[in-house]
């Protein structure tokens, strides 16, 4: 009793301040009050109703505060226009992503004020919670029609409210108007949807219902037959927007257009949900849902991770498939591609064995942080991509790439051989994994050995000092930072194949390779034969070499700027690593045999494999569940399936089967 005695007081209280002849700030802050008040501690949507039949009760007893209510009401009303709100807000200014993310970063940093005729920033202020939704959705319709009776005493309020409305419909509408006829989308549609022009006559469908809408002789039979008009349109509209992501498909996305056709589709949804309430035989309930749905637009609006996660879902299931492409020639399913992996392996492990000395002899030259790290990239970049024309295969680069190859298997899990054939998935690229690493590292160590031992002989000094050799096994240690470096290797690798993914999707979104084998200026230059070489080699191998370059930049760059910033990061890659241990094997000669740092080093070896793979296949496998909108439950049964495939059958990751052929 004592707490509705204290709300009937603050209430009292509230009332007693209103004024509407104050500034403009004043009666917007009474306003920010009274919702504060309503909320309360914005924890039960009943109280809230409770207190909000006390206000209608209150000014209901009290002819002179409802007096002042209505005049403040109409002072309000004549100051702030509300149609921007419901037909605008919730929408980017600019259709651009970078521009919103822009927006939403100040809407979050910079505070706003109650001295504004902007609608929507009154909105926010009065209505900041998500609360405010819920008691919304929640009021009950002959308490929306008192509060409305409180506001006016005639039947002008549902008047202006319909006009509001449909000049709401009008603004919403011209802006699909002006998306649709956008070059970028036009261009991109399907030839019918083009021929069909159903945005042209949008604006001519919007104002055809507000004659039979605000005509004294309009019938119920012209005013539905207006509004159906307008549905459908609505839906010809949304049909022909559909039809770009087909275009998406076949060549390439763009996040600004996938940004743009989901304000479009927005836009549509708004102009349905504006047409339901002027049609809404109670339109004081629709305009308290209509309300309730713009504080959750505004919960949204603020939010960077929405805006991010919405616009790059699509990005992210298109970088993943373009990777599960490039990523189905690492996986092995038969005894002589696992075998063919090694050798392409082997092949790797040779050419990294030469990456490895030119390393020491770049650390030889004594460059600054940022240059020695620059060429150190340059060196490993080169080899990679050295690796990828030779056709041979560096281990670490393969998670990154199978991990979507192998989640393109779990777009449909409905039944248990889906769920069967993804685990025998699993097994493959595991023991794709394993053959390539051991094809690696089994070869680098003893090429970098070789090679040093050659330079010996032919030079009377060893390739790398002792002292060299001794800071390499310290460095490699296990009980030191390596492993911890080798995840983050494993992030690195993860990136490389982020940028691959992008980089082709860019090369294709904007046709450069037709660009390259067509354009006068290139075939001029180049000759039409060639040019179409060029064109063909890179539309097949851009995303190899966008991966290997990237990959190998940031291995030499990344701790050199770590280091600037004093983080102290370093890269462990396993087969860079397996054939710095040769190095320095070579340079103590046989006494090494007898040190506890070598074993130490030798022990750490496949720990570093095995975390620079897991940690890219880890992200990468995330990446293509989100792309594929795996739930938790289906996570859940594979992750069972994998588990059960390890008790039964566990050297089925490991090697082939016989019957494999």
């Amino acid at each position: 009793m004592s707490s509705g005695h204290s709300e009937a007081r603050s209430l009292a209280v509230l009332l007693a301040q209103l004024d509407p002849q104050a500034g403009l700030a004043e009666r917007h802050l009474w306003l920010i009050a009274l919702c504060a008040w309503l909320r309360g501690n914005a924890q039960s949507v009943p109280e809230t109703l409770e207190r909000l039949a006390l206000l209608v009760d209150t000014v209901q007893a009290q002819p002179e505060t409802c007096a002042r209510l209505q005049a403040w009401w109409q002072a309000l009303a004549g100051a702030v226009d509300i149609t921007p709100l419901l037909a605008d807000f919730g929408f980017a200014p600019r259709t651009a992503l970078f521009s919103e993310l822009a927006e939403r970063l100040r809407l979050k940093l910079l505070p706003s004020s109650p001295e504004t005729i902007d609608a929507a920033e009154l909105f926010t202020l009065a209505l900041p919670s998500a609360f405010d939704a819920q008691w919304l959705a929640a009021l009950p319709d002959d308490l929306a029609q008192r509060l409305v009776g409180l506001l006016s005493d005639g039947p002008g309020l549902h008047a202006r409210w319909q006009r509001t409305l449909l000049d709401a419909m009008t603004y919403c509408a011209g802006q699909i108007l002006s998306t649709g006829f956008a070059p970028e989308l036009r261009l991109r549609m399907s030839e019918s949807a083009r021929e069909a022009q159903p945005f042209a006559a949008l604006i001519r469908d919007v104002e055809s219902l507000r004659i039979e809408v605000l005509h004294s002789l309009r019938t119920p039979d012209r005013l539905e037959q207006a509004a159906q008009g307008l549905r459908e349109r609505l839906d010809a509209c949304r049909a022909a927007a559909t039809t770009v992501y087909a275009h998406f498909e076949e060549n390439g996305i763009s996040v600004g257009l996938v940004f743009r056709l989901r304000q479009l589709r927005a836009r549509i949804v708004r102009v349905r949900e504006l047409l339901e309430c002027v049609l809404s035989p109670t339109p004081a309930l629709h305009a308290a849902r209509l309300l309730g749905h713009l504080v959750q637009v505004a919960q949204e609006r603020h939010s960077l991770r929405a805006v991010l996660a919405t616009n790059s879902s699509l990005l992210a299931a298109k970088v993943a498939e373009r990777s599960a492409e490039t990523g189905e020639h690492y996986i092995t399913r038969t005894r002589a591609e696992y075998l063919a992996m090694v050798r392409n392996a082997a092949g790797g492990g040779a050419v990294m064995a030469f990456t490895t000395l030119a390393k020491f002899a770049l650390y030889g030259l004594a460059l600054s942080a940022f240059w020695g790290g620059f060429w150190a990239g340059i060196n490993y970049a080169v080899s990679f991509v050295l690796i990828q024309l030779l056709h041979f295969t560096v281990a670490t680069k393969q998670p990154a790439m199978t991990a979507p190859a192998m989640a393109a298997k779990l777009k449909d899990l409905g039944s248990g051989e889906a769920i069967s054939d993804f685990v025998d998935e699993v097994a493959h690229l595991v023991r794709s994994q394993v053959a390539a690493v051991l094809g690696n590292v089994l070869v680098v160590f003893p090429a970098v050995l070789g090679l040093c031992l050659l330079i010996a002989q032919f030079t009377g000094t060893p390739a790398i000092s002792a002292k060299e050799a001794a800071h390499v096994l310290e460095a490699q240690h296990l009980l030191g930072p390596s492993l911890f470096f080798a995840a983050f290797t494993g992030v690195l690798l993860f990136v490389s194949s982020i940028i691959a993914g992008w980089t082709e999707n860019w090369f294709v979104l904007h046709r450069l390779d037709s660009a390259m084998r067509y354009n006068p200026r290139i075939t001029a230059l180049l000759g039409s034969a060639r040019a179409a070489r060029w064109a063909h080699f890179l539309r097949n191998n851009i995303s190899g070499l966008a991966a290997n370059i990237s990959l190998g930049l940031m291995l030499g760059l990344v701790p050199a700027f770590a280091g600037f910033f004093g983080l102290g990061l370093d890269v462990r890659h396993v087969t860079l690593s397996t054939g710095q241990v040769g190095a320095a094997a070579a340079s103590l000669g046989l006494g090494v045999l007898q040190q506890s740092a070598f074993w130490w080093a030798m022990a750490t070896l496949p720990l570093l494999g095995a975390i620079n793979v897991s940690v890219s296949f880890y992200l990468a496998f995330l990446l293509a569940l989100r792309a594929q909108n795996v739930s938790g439950v289906e996570r859940t049964r594979l992750y069972a399936a994998i588990r059960s495939r390890l008790r039964t059958a566990p050297l089925s990751f490991f090697l082939p089967s016989r019957q494999a052929s």
